[in-house]
């Protein structure tokens, strides 16, 4: 269906945008019809035919849940399953619209939209509805190795392809090993920026002095081995995306450093006066939650805000299901081939050994183990013996019927989290919401 054909119903309280939307539509499609009540919906499409209905997620109206875009959107459908609903969204609801697409939405658009954006997006759309096909997510990000056919994958994909083109801030979460570095990468090099640089820094591992040396350079003679100017990663990433590894690692004093940066698009080298100005797209990564990220003890709340325009939750692998055979087999194509081996086979019992492991270690540990195994394999077939795990990761296993119960779900929650106080019952007991006299009736209760 061509562009020209299409009739269009726009509902949004906001009337600036319905003015906006109106104005770029009205010459390069057939109609467009605007309504600001979403109320009204029911009886306009009873009455016209429209092609895509272009909705917002939020309305000032009686459900306020939040949902009101779900809500509209599933009484569209019960209507007419053939209108294709785009749904506008902010940054925000991200998760939100990404539900909505199981519901039934065609696509989303975050704002402020860019227009060109907006009607290649009504092409796609109607492209889709001429040809009755839909093509799925494609499981290999542009130019970097991301794999996965996992539904936790597939929505990090979906968040990707949108937010890459804009310049919002991410923060990547996730445990380690899970690919953090990788999913920077993938933004980077699907966005307006791709062809400028990529700069990545683990900014905790760096000690006070070299923050900000490392960060925002120096002048000759700032300090003793200062010899000659030395450009930061800020501006060595002008133009490009800046990558900050472990975020959450760095102290107080380096984050209110790093905020007024961040605040003012600008650096000042040490031993300079001159501020540089700063044009850089900003992604962070922590391998901590992002409530335990948000005490305000460890973190600057003002500072999270800053970095975490859109956030991006990296799955650990045990919650992956088929990605595991699916990585290991791509693992093993590359290292045949670096090793100059022939192909392998997977017998049933590496296959099993793989599916029922915890892997504590996520997709790194999965790495290590394949390339040994690679390495050490005696024949063409490999057997669940020739997958050995790394012993310096904590062991732990897969959840079956007898851990749902809520005892040993309480019971393993007590032990993760005195653990990672090294027991100490008052901060266990802070993050665990009960009372340390609650606690020690737990720990005798259940023999710890």
């Amino acid at each position: 269906m061509l562009l020209k054909n299409a009739n269009i119903l726009i509902v949004d309280d906001d009337t600036d945008v319905l003015t906006a939307m109106r104005l770029l539509l009205k010459s390069k499609v057939n109609s467009v019809v605007t309504e600001k009540n979403p109320n009204h919906i029911v009886s306009l499409i009873q009455q016209h035919k429209f092609d895509i209905i272009i909705l917002d997620m939020n309305f000032n109206g009686l459900i306020n849940t939040g949902n009101e875009g779900i809500f509209w959107l599933n009484k569209i459908k019960s209507i007419n399953k053939e209108v294709s609903v785009i749904l506008i969204t902010a940054y925000g609801d991200l998760d939100l619209a990404i539900k909505s697409l199981k519901q039934g939405a065609s696509d989303f658009l975050v704002k402020p939209w860019e227009n060109n954006k907006l009607i290649e997006a009504i092409g796609e759309v109607l492209d889709k509805k001429k040809s009755k096909t839909s093509k799925k997510q494609n499981t290999l990000i542009t130019k970097t190795e991301i794999l996965g056919e996992s539904h936790v994958m597939n929505d990090v994909f979906f968040k990707i392809k949108k937010i890459a083109p804009t310049d919002a801030n991410i923060l990547i979460l996730g445990e380690n090993g899970t690919g953090k570095d990788l999913i920077a990468k993938a933004i980077h090099d699907n966005s307006l920026r791709k062809n400028k640089p990529f700069v990545k820094v683990d900014v905790g591992a760096l000690t006070a002095t070299l923050f900000e040396s490392e960060l925002f350079g120096y002048k000759k003679g700032a300090f003793t081995d200062a010899k000659t100017d030395r450009q930061g990663r800020f501006e060595a990433a002008d133009g490009g995306t800046l990558f900050l590894d472990e975020i959450g690692n760095i102290s107080l004093q380096q984050q209110a450093r790093l905020l007024t940066v961040i605040q003012n698009r600008q650096v000042t080298p040490l031993g300079s006066n001159k501020a540089v100005p700063i044009n850089i797209r900003l992604i962070c990564a922590t391998n901590l939650d992002i409530k335990l990220l948000a005490d305000e003890a460890n973190f600057r709340k003002d500072l999270i805000y800053r970095i975490n325009t859109v956030e991006i939750v990296m799955p650990p692998l045990r919650d992956r299901d088929k990605d595991v055979v699916l990585l290991a087999k791509y693992f093993i194509g590359l290292y045949a081939e670096k090793y100059l081996k022939s192909s392998f086979q997977l017998d049933a019992s590496f296959i099993e050994k793989l599916k029922n492991y915890y892997f504590p270690g996520n997709v790194r540990e999965l790495q290590y183990a394949i390339e040994r195994a690679v390495i050490m394999a005696e024949n063409t077939i490999l057997y669940d013996t020739d997958l050995v795990f790394s012993p310096i990761e904590k062991q732990g296993k897969k959840i079956g019927q007898n851990d749902l119960k809520l005892e040993t779900i309480e019971k393993n929650a007590i032990l993760k989290v005195l653990e990672k106080h090294g027991g100490n019952v008052s901060r266990s007991a802070k993050e665990l919401g009960i009372t340390r006299t609650a606690l020690y009736r737990r720990l005798n209760k259940y023999g710890l």
